[in-house]
């Protein structure tokens, strides 16, 4: 990722050396190209660029103080313009539009309101807004940037979804280093049956954060004692979304996806070294793809071979198993008599199995959540959590096969899950 971002830059031709020096221009004004807003503490440059060798004409956001001028937002994606008349405006209506030869709108905002006297201003957050010149109040935007994002995610950026009307803000790629029209790597908010973030490919769910426990994500390794960044995800009966923010403000960090990698990165400036350096990345090993090894499997980077049975349990096709083939999952041992009564083993420092078949209900304690799940023979895990941290405990019930299960070995990371065996496969002790 870093030989990739190395090469955008290089080839990045900028005709926006001379800055205007403005963050904002208002009904009467334009940007034109060969012109830029720099918001006002200097942290972030709006203009027109092109990339590598081609003619075409983007108008975007990038690092102003980046040597290399790293892109971050980029406003006409999937239509370029291939000539240098563009022109940027803001009409009295609040509407922001985009046209080549002063006629031809190639990119155009929606707004949600109006307002009295509109301008476009380009924060110190790289968040670029419209708002009313006598109105800071970031509740009466009436259209943002960090609404629309592209591949990247800065500071106090949410990623997620408005529960009232469905609108979501979700990261995807470009397609390649010259090409930012979205490609099919996309990173948002999850909420099939509990909260979670995941990277998808088109259609097909490619990396998963595990369920949010109140403090973080199961299927991620706790990183609250980094000193760059602090984290949070927000649930809630209106919204529900990923957010970061930095712990020393003159420091700068971002998220950005990366089609060709099938990654998504966290990279933190250096500013003795003058580059970018990569915090973290995801998928970070084999066992972070999803369903890497089928239903009951357990993914191991610590073991060999990495796709483990859950306890009481054995390879569905042993054949295939042996010979690295993990997509057929794991099988009871013993069969189930839930009629009869069936028992639950712990497993420990696990990330939380796929979130599709899982439902979640009131509950106070472990003892009623295992009641509850004992009740239905579809049940075949449970355990007891607190998402918001706000003291309202629920039972998470897993129903079906356990898919997209990874092991930890820090007491810090993963979670405690019960699984549904045999009354004459339990025992004493717990997987780990």
């Amino acid at each position: 990722m870093g030989f990739y971002f190395y090469i955008v830059c290089c080839f990045l031709i900028f005709f926006s050396k001379v800055s205007t020096a403005i963050d904002t221009i208002s009904v009467s004004e334009s940007l034109t190209d060969g012109k830029t807003l720099v918001s006002n503490d200097g942290s972030f440059a709006l203009g027109f660029f092109s990339l590598g060798t081609s003619k075409n004409r983007y108008l975007g956001i990038w690092y102003h103080n980046d040597p290399m001028q790293t892109v971050v937002w980029v406003a006409n994606r999937v239509n370029p313009i291939n000539d240098s008349t563009s022109v940027l405006k803001i009409e009295s209506s609040g509407r922001v539009v985009l046209q080549v030869q002063n006629k031809t709108s190639v990119w155009s905002t929606n707004t949600t309101g109006s307002v009295q006297n509109p301008i476009l201003q380009l924060l110190y957050s790289g968040n670029l807004v419209v708002r009313d010149e006598k109105d800071n109040n970031p509740e009466n935007y009436i259209w943002q940037s960090f609404d629309y994002p592209s591949d990247t995610m800065l500071p106090g950026m949410k990623i997620g979804i408005d529960l009232k009307t469905g609108f979501q803000r979700r990261l995807s790629a470009w397609k390649n280093w010259d090409d930012p029209s979205p490609g099919d790597l996309t990173y948002g908010v999850e909420l099939e049956g509990g909260p979670e973030m995941g990277l998808w490919k088109g259609l097909r769910k490619y990396a998963m954060s595990g369920l949010w426990l109140g403090d973080r994500f199961s299927g991620l390794r706790d990183v609250r004692s980094n000193s760059i960044y602090d984290y949070n995800f927000v649930w809630n009966e209106n919204e529900a979304y990923y957010i970061f923010s930095l712990k020393n403000k003159s420091m700068m960090s971002r998220v950005v996806l990366n089609q060709t990698e099938s990654v998504r990165k966290r990279y933190s400036w250096n500013p003795e070294t003058q580059v970018w350096d990569m915090f973290s990345k995801r998928p970070s090993d084999d066992c972070d793809i999803y369903g890497l090894c089928g239903p009951n499997g357990n993914c191991d980077y610590n073991k060999l071979p990495i796709c483990q049975c859950l306890r009481a349990f054995s390879p569905k096709w042993p054949e295939k198993w042996k010979s690295s083939d993990y997509s057929g999952g794991c099988i009871h041992n013993k069969p189930l008599n839930c009629q009869i009564g069936d028992g639950f083993i712990p497993i420990t420092r696990v990330k939380s199995p796929d979130i599709t078949n899982l439902q979640v209900k009131k509950a106070t304690n472990l003892k009623e959540c295992e009641a509850e799940c004992s009740k239905n023979c579809s049940c075949m895990a449970y355990t007891n959590l607190d998402f918001t941290r706000g003291g309202d405990s629920s039972c998470a019930m897993w129903y079906g096969g356990l898919v997209d299960i990874k092991q930890f070995q820090s007491d810090s990371d993963g979670m405690e899950l019960f699984i549904r065996v045999s009354a004459s496969e339990t025992g004493t002790g717990s997987q780990s």
